[in-house]
């Protein structure tokens, strides 16, 4: 962790800006850990609205048992709306079956030192580093930061100097940013939440709160 005095204060002057224009946004959504875990690994190359219906598919019968104890079949047609349903079916397989080496327990996942269940997590079949990240910031209140599609535009667009790759960005974030769950949690869905209503690929720059400060502004509105 970089010594406060000498962060880049870029981030937390976004984070404000963001803060004050959206809010809390209280992300993720979800009822319990476990259907974040699944909305996790389901929200992979597809829209949140597919995986919202493929979660309704499950009723109120979303439980690690469930997913343990269906057929793949059966589970691949329950979360057919996600797109790719046979091989996100493998997947929370998976991934439930990690869980299981828990029992299930969300407090003993986090009584694990966070880079033990990051690196069991990424060993995990079908499990890459955002969704690792997601499932350990989101269902178990880990201190890790996301970075995804959105965190890698909102660099290139202000622009701040924090490399490319997935573990420079994160090193970036996480250096120059408080040490805290929630300090994560909420400035990754502000990031997220402005991407799709503002910086979009092709952005709508007016009106948006970064605007008078992103050195990228009217370049890419055409």
């Amino acid at each position: 962790m970089v010594n406060s005095l000498n962060r880049d204060t870029k981030l937390l002057s976004i984070y404000e800006t963001l803060f004050a224009h959206y809010g809390n946004l209280h992300w993720w959504p979800a009822k319990t850990p476990y259907e974040v875990i699944v909305g996790a690994v389901l929200t992979q190359n597809t829209t949140w609205s597919n995986v919202e219906k493929a979660i309704a598919n499950f009723g109120e019968d979303l439980s690690p048992e469930t997913v343990a104890n269906a057929d793949l079949i059966e589970l691949a047609e329950i979360i057919r709306p996600s797109g790719f349903f046979n091989q996100k079916a493998n997947y929370l397989k998976a991934v439930t079956t990690w869980f299981a080496k828990y029992d299930y327990d969300v407090p003993a996942v986090r009584s694990e030192p966070l880079e033990k269940v990051r690196g069991e997590l990424l060993s995990t079949k079908g499990i890459g580093l955002e969704t690792a990240d997601a499932i350990l910031l989101y269902a178990f209140d880990l201190p890790t930061f996301v970075v995804d599609a959105y965190t890698i535009r909102l660099c290139g667009r202000y622009p701040i100097d924090t490399g490319k790759d997935y573990a420079t960005v994160k090193a970036y974030f996480e250096g120059n940013l408080p040490q805290s769950t929630e300090f994560y949690n909420i400035f990754h869905a502000l990031i997220v939440m402005n991407a799709k209503a503002r910086c979009r690929k092709k952005p709508l720059c007016e009106g948006c709160p970064l605007g008078e400060r992103c050195k990228k502004k009217g370049n890419y509105c055409r």
